[in-house]
């Protein structure tokens, strides 16, 4: 592997990395409400957490280069307040990421959540715990295994991004190619020893990753899988 192979793979685990803890941030409470209300809007929501599951990726990154560039809404936004647009740079990777990781964050924490059922909380309201008291003292440490799993889960499929990322993020060296990209780079410029190298990593990581899973939270990723 040469330096642009280590420049692909440091790029690649710094947005996996930064996707994984916005993930947390902003999946959690998402996951929380879909777990707790009792809304008829939440199987529509719930449908909408899940698109990116079924969507091809280049569908998505098609959508959010429409709205993220210089004529869309947001990328007109941004432009405006003299942040320039976001397509073919690392935030906007970032936030192409964010959307189509999203449900493998959601699920496993939404699970978890629910699975704790109502006893848990019930008993903290009796002792007068609020209730952001109890959903930080009580519900988050008994959801634990579904954090880790989607953690893990976000950060496996952020790495193993194409589509999206290519439709979004191009192929620029050092600042949005990001292993996936690479691997295609030397694919089509036949560079087999190379890709091998690269590709082997990839298994690697996957098998790591699902063992991972299986190892430190099995009833979550079973029950996921169900």
């Amino acid at each position: 592997m040469d330096s642009n192979d280590f420049a692909a793979i440091l790029l690649t685990l710094k947005l996996a990395s930064v996707v994984t803890v916005l993930l947390l941030v902003f999946g959690t409470p998402v996951a929380w409400w879909l777990a707790r209300t009792r809304s008829r809007l939440k199987g529509a929501f719930a449908a909408v957490v899940a698109l990116p599951l079924v969507l091809p990726p280049t569908v998505l990154g098609f959508y959010l280069l429409l709205t993220l560039g210089p004529n869309g809404p947001v990328g007109k936004l941004t432009d405006s307040l003299g942040l320039g647009v976001l397509p073919f740079t690392f935030p906007g990777l970032v936030i192409a990421s964010v959307f189509y990781s999203f449900p493998f964050m959601v699920q496993p924490v939404q699970g978890a959540f629910e699975a704790i059922g109502d006893r848990p909380l019930e008993v903290a309201a009796t002792l007068r715990a609020s209730p952001w008291e109890t959903f930080w003292s009580v519900a988050v440490p008994l959801a634990k295994p579904g954090f880790l799993s989607g953690s893990i889960l976000a950060f496996a499929h952020t790495v193993g991004e194409f589509g999206v990322v290519l439709m979004i993020g191009g192929n620029i060296p050092n600042k949005t190619r990001v292993v996936s990209v690479q691997l295609f780079d030397h694919v089509e410029a036949m560079e087999y020893t190379a890709s091998h190298w690269l590709a082997g990593c990839m298994v690697v990581f996957s098998f790591v990753v699902l063992l991972l899973l299986y190892t430190l939270s099995p009833q979550t990723v079973r029950g996921r899988a169900a």
